[in-house]
């Protein structure tokens, strides 16, 4: 009879998050590795990765101060943070926000669990370590965070105006759709740039009476893929009308689909001047599991495959920049700054908190009132009823 406490030995099989004490029961490799699959996917790409980078961050610097990383005393990871909340820049500023602190011991924790260990991380002298570095921060006025600054409609429109405006042929043009999809899409969906990057042609549907339909598969709030569907309405002006932009990319995806360069070069040079809306037009034959937005050559060939979230953030600076608009604010940009524009605008316009995160997606609206704090701090604010 086998021991029921015996540790697994060598060439014997061994499932991640099993205790240690606890004989693993006879099973295939290949259940084994079915197992495996599925603890992976139970966490989102982007966290596996963050728990793979905090995780070396860690193991990096036990080995170099000699200690012991699995299991981890609580000392060690004590002493772990406040190295690098002592860690500065070349400039004299803190390197490491609290943010990624807490990041690193959540990294620190899972691998402990995934080995059978206790995570150290929940011990008292862990917890007050990281109080007291959040209160230090705090006391210091150190907190390196930098949010993205929102974009607002009127920032929106200003830039695909000018996209459109600067097109020199055709190159520049499949990059002009492209880009005004990304934007007028990505804002009036409030779209993190992961859900965006991850539409394909076959998530967006035309209906006639509300506009787009996109579904959006899973999200950072919806981890388990149970979908939702995002509408974005038709609006008044062409220029700014989110269907009008995707039809119009839409088309360019289809021609490129079926028929390669030739195709989108015969494409624009026969379309006609975008002086009203096209949205009502017959739609594009897609390929509905190809990616929506892609990555462009600069010959102005697309790519097969999906923008990168890297690419969507450049994106968005090349062309306020392109715009006119100041160096300090573009640094400022990034691609939440669709989302974050979104929020900020529909409070300041004064929707509600429930009417926002029916679009956005939120949970709570505890994260729509830092919006609200950080870019429209005077809303609801008795400040303006002093009568200075």
């Amino acid at each position: 009879m086998k021991d029921e406490t015996e540790t697994p030995g060598e060439g014997q099989i061994v499932v991640p998050g099993t205790p240690t004490g606890l004989a693993v029961p006879d099973i295939t490799a290949t259940t084994a590795a079915r197992i495996a699959e599925s603890v992976a996917s139970a966490r989102a790409a982007g966290t596996r990765r963050t728990y793979a980078s905090g995780w070396r961050a860690f193991t990096t610097w036990c080995a170099a101060e000699g200690h012991t990383a699995v299991p981890a005393h609580p000392v060690t990871v004590a002493a772990y943070l406040v190295a690098c909340a002592d860690t500065v820049t070349e400039t004299g500023e803190r390197a490491f926000a609290p943010a990624t602190l807490a990041h690193r011991l959540a990294a620190i924790a899972h691998h402990h669990r995934q080995s059978g260990h206790p995570s150290p991380t929940g011990n008292d002298l862990v917890k007050a370590t990281m109080s007291g570095i959040r209160r230090d921060y705090a006391t210091a006025g150190q907190r390196p965070r930098s949010p993205r600054a929102p974009l607002l409609t009127a920032d929106v429109l200003t830039i695909v105006d000018k996209a459109r405006a600067d097109c020199q042929g055709w190159a520049d043009e499949v990059a002009e759709r492209r880009d005004t999809a990304l934007l007028l899409l990505g804002f009036a969906g409030a779209f993190r740039r992961s859900e965006l990057v991850a539409l394909t042609c076959g998530d967006v549907s035309l209906h006639r009476l509300d506009g787009l339909h996109i579904k959006l598969r899973r999200s950072k709030t919806d981890q388990e893929g149970r979908g939702t569907i995002r509408a974005l309405p038709f609006t008044h002006s062409h220029t700014s009308c989110p269907p009008c932009a995707w039809m119009r990319w839409a088309q360019i995806v289809a021609a490129h689909d079926t028929g390669g360069r030739p195709a989108v070069i015969r494409l624009l040079r026969g379309a006609e001047p975008f002086a009203a809306h096209v949205c009502r037009g017959p739609r594009p034959r897609t390929v509905p599991v190809s990616p929506l937005l892609r990555a462009i050559r600069k010959n102005g060939n697309l790519s097969e495959t999906a923008l990168s979230g890297a690419a969507v953030h450049a994106a968005i600076r090349r062309r306020a920049e392109s715009a006119g608009y100041d160096p300090e604010l573009v640094a400022q940009l990034g691609g939440h700054s669709l989302r974050a524009g979104f929020v900020t605008q529909a409070f300041r316009n004064g929707a509600s908190a429930h009417a926002i995160m029916r679009q956005t997606g939120h949970t709570t609206p505890a994260m729509l009132e830092v919006y609200a704090r950080e870019h429209a701090p005077l809303l609801g604010n008795a400040v303006t009823n002093l009568g200075l």
